[in-house]
């Protein structure tokens, strides 16, 4: 652990918003094709940023939390998520898919190894690929951790969480009829699959509200908001419950932390938020507990969101270490 006067050192500050110097797309498959750009210092230190959701896509915030005059920044849309094509698109989207696609990127842009940076499914993402592929990451950043057990899926999305949330819940819920409260995934499932646009839209809109209102510890309009955009929530809702329904596609429940032995060399951080309902802390502490070797730091004013002021602050302190490790690498 750092003491207390070496973490102050750190910046902890969001850099100023940039563009980014290069971007392009990488068709990833006959169906993929997949959108990525880089700003910062392109002969900078490597930092690959994986969204959230799945279905989330990338936004030009998530360039702040780097060091623009030392990191090379690498963001892209997973399949079907954001600029990515086609929009929604389910078939050949799988966790092993985006891995292999991560893969894919890396070598596309002739990087060597770098530096890994997820939340939310991003942390999933991060520890699946990092699992994987070891030797290519030289640093992890993990925010909200989700390890995509049925725990975790049944807490939010089965009815535990309206405990904090009745009033958003209520919503999302009364989408589907009494005969079908059974499973809630499945009964979203069967919508956003429908033949009829509408009924998706619909769905989708409703999925996509009820996590948008509980994802910040105090409520944010504009996210909320994002429920409203069809375009968005239909990526979203489509991607996020077909890797559920799937269980992420992972053959056990437990398998990330099954697998914590091929990555406890690499320097890693897990920033949590104490009252995130999206991600409740219960997964943080179990990927702690199997991987001690990480950097825990709970944030005791915030729930899920990066955006939020004291998980941004550790997001960008957890950066700096990262740096000032890689600066002062033999």
């Amino acid at each position: 652990m750092e003491s207390g006067r070496e973490i102050q050192e750190h910046n902890r500050n969001l850099y100023p918003a940039i563009e980014p110097y290069g971007t392009g797309f990488l068709k990833v498959s006959d169906v993929h094709t997949i959108y990525w750009e880089q700003s910062g210092n392109p002969d900078g230190y490597p930092v690959v940023f994986l969204h959230g959701g799945p279905g989330g896509g990338t936004s030009p915030s998530n360039r702040r939390f780097f060091d623009p005059e030392f990191y090379r920044i690498v963001l892209f849309d997973q399949r079907g998520a954001g600029k990515s094509t086609p929009h929604a698109c389910l078939e050949e989207n799988t966790t092993w898919d985006l891995i292999d696609d991560i893969e894919k990127l890396r070598e596309h842009l002739q990087i060597q190894e770098w530096q890994v940076f997820g939340g939310s499914w991003g942390s999933t993402l991060a520890l699946a690929y990092s699992e994987s592929h070891p030797e290519k990451v030289t640093g992890m950043v993990l925010r909200g951790i989700f390890l995509l057990r049925k725990k975790e899926i049944d807490w939010f999305y089965e009815g535990a969480a309206a405990a904090i949330y009745p009033d958003a819940w209520e919503p999302f819920r009364d989408h589907i009829p009494e005969n079908e409260r059974e499973s809630f995934v499945t009964a979203y499932h069967k919508r956003l699959h429908s033949d009829d646009l509408e009924i998706q839209y619909a769905a989708a809109r409703a999925w996509t509200k009820w996590e948008m209102m509980t994802a910040h510890l105090l409520p944010n309009e504009e996210n909320i908001k994002r429920g409203d955009d069809d375009q968005f929530s239909l990526a979203f809702a489509r991607i996020e419950n077909h890797y559920f329904v799937n269980q992420g596609f992972f053959p056990s429940d437990s398998f990330l932390l099954d697998n914590v032995d091929k990555i406890r060399h690499i320097n890693t951080t897990i920033v949590q938020g104490r009252y995130d309902v999206c991600c409740p802390m219960m997964s943080a502490w179990d990927l702690h507990r199997a991987f001690p070797e990480a950097d825990l730091k709970v944030v005791p004013d915030a729930g899920h969101s990066a955006n939020e002021p004291g998980i941004a602050a550790e997001l960008v302190a957890a950066n700096e270490k990262l740096k000032n490790l890689a600066k002062n690498k033999p």
